[in-house]
């Protein structure tokens, strides 16, 4: 099966909800968000249904500190489903939560396309979704990479590549 028709039966239905004026700032985020989940889902193909939510640095930080006990505003959050598959009905994926002020200010910081970070970001959400995580250096290393994959199909730098270099 060719990657472009994979894609359109693998990849989910998103279902978008804008909190925040301040992303009219960003009049492409829509179409950024669908174009790095339908490259992911070539990857790692899931059907069924999500949710992106762009909000604020205020109600990330909320979500983040009932959730996670982190009292403090995050770049992204993901939340996986935990609804049984019933048959005939679209899978639920869960949501992607993306906070406008962090995600500019780190392109900012990092001298990156704030489009390119909101690609990146959208994409690590939805590899969490699908079971993917970070705790362990083996399973970082594992994300990590997919998320290079991915990215690298979008024609957007290595994210990570900065970070490695002020290690070295």
């Amino acid at each position: 099966m060719s990657a472009a028709v994979k894609q359109r039966v693998t990849a989910p239905e998103i279902d978008f909800d804008v909190q925040s004026p301040l992303w009219d700032q960003l009049p492409e985020a829509e179409d950024t968000v669908r174009t790095a989940i339908a490259a992911a889902a070539a990857f790692e193909p899931a059907a069924g249904e999500m949710s992106v939510i762009l909000t604020d640095d205020a109600s990330i930080r909320v979500l983040n500190r009932d959730w996670r006990k982190l009292d403090k505003p995050t770049n992204v959050l993901s939340f996986p489903a935990a609804t049984p598959k019933i048959a005939g009905v679209p899978a639920l994926l869960g949501d992607v939560v993306v906070a406008y002020e962090t995600l500019a200010r780190e392109a900012d910081e990092e001298k990156k396309p704030v489009l390119h970070h909101l690609a990146h970001l959208v994409v690590h959400g939805y590899l969490h979704l699908l079971g993917y995580d970070h705790e362990t250096d083996s399973e970082a290393e594992a994300m990590e990479g997919l998320e290079r994959q991915i990215l690298a199909r979008l024609n957007i730098a290595d994210p990570y590549r900065a970070r490695e270099g002020d290690n070295a």
